[in-house]
């Protein structure tokens, strides 16, 4: 959810403290009549990211079982808090020209940049350089992993971008209209993820965003479903959460990943912060 990130360079914060703002945090916004982007629902929502982002110790597996069903309630509530700031600015962008030239108007667009650049290197770094074909799961009505890659990195790589939201997918294809390369290199297909089976073996490289997969079950059907139809070889990359930053995103965790071989977990502290597990499909490969 790189559109809910902020800076925090803060000395750490005791676990218990850190509970109990965030709890509170949560209770305010449990009680807000819409999501929909406000001084108030912005206000929250940016409070809640500088203390999240703040260092802390905490485990996230040792929470109460309350703490832990709050945890589970405020991701649910992050998700549709950013989905709808993103369709808010997406719709914006596609009423005004050249909308690919107008992306940083995107109030955290910067974070999508640096994001994006974290997990280039890191493809790099494990040889994945210029896939043919990219799967994005997950990709929202403001596609802007997809785009930035694109544009700067994967510059001959051909996207495919899965959201179960037709909304979603129809805003994001008028983004891309505006550019005729861009929209031969980009597909938005509204499937759900679980019923793509033979054509997730098409991909080089599969991206799944944070909040596909909410709770840990799902997350993991996902996962094995993933794997069970990709090529040999191919590339996943999964973006998760470390610390009190799991208090905005689901985690995902190496022995969450025992099926696949493990290359590359990379947990940044600054205000990237989403995690990115790298893995390959080992199935007959090694």
């Amino acid at each position: 959810m790189a559109s809910l990130q902020s800076l925090s360079c803060e000395s750490q914060i005791p676990a218990e403290h850190l509970i109990a703002s965030v709890m509170q945090i949560h209770a305010s916004i449990s009680k807000l009549e819409s999501l929909k982007p406000s001084k108030q629902v912005n206000g929250l929502f940016s409070r809640l990211v500088k203390l999240c982002t703040i260092p802390s110790s905490i485990d996230i597996t040792a929470l109460p079982q309350e703490v832990q069903k709050m945890r589970e309630s405020l991701i649910v509530l992050c998700g549709r808090a950013e989905g709808l700031l993103e369709l808010e600015f997406a719709t914006f962008l596609t009423k005004i020209p050249q909308p690919l030239n107008n992306l940083s108007l995107f109030p955290y667009y910067g974070n999508y940049v640096k994001l994006s650049k974290l997990e280039y290197t890191i493809l790099s770094e494990n040889g994945v350089v210029q896939p043919k074909k990219v799967a994005f799961v997950g990709s929202g009505p403001m596609p802007l992993t997809s785009i930035i890659m694109a544009k700067h990195h994967l510059t001959s790589t051909h996207f495919d971008n899965f959201d179960i939201d037709e909304a979603a997918n129809n805003v994001a294809r008028s983004i891309v209209a505006s550019d005729a390369e861009f929209e031969g290199r980009m597909k938005f297909l509204t499937r759900d993820i679980m019923e793509v089976k033979e054509q997730l073996g098409e991909y080089d490289c599969i991206f799944l965003a944070a909040l596909v997969g909410m709770s840990k079950e799902e997350k993991l059907t996902i996962l094995g479903h993933i794997r069970k139809y990709m090529k040999d070889g191919g590339i996943l990359l999964v973006r998760s959460a470390k610390g009190a930053r799991a208090f905005l995103y689901p985690v995902v965790v190496e022995h969450d990943l025992l099926d696949f071989e493990v290359l590359s977990a990379v947990h940044p502290n600054d205000d990237v912060i989403n995690s990115v597990v790298l893995v390959r499909n080992s199935q007959g490969y090694l």
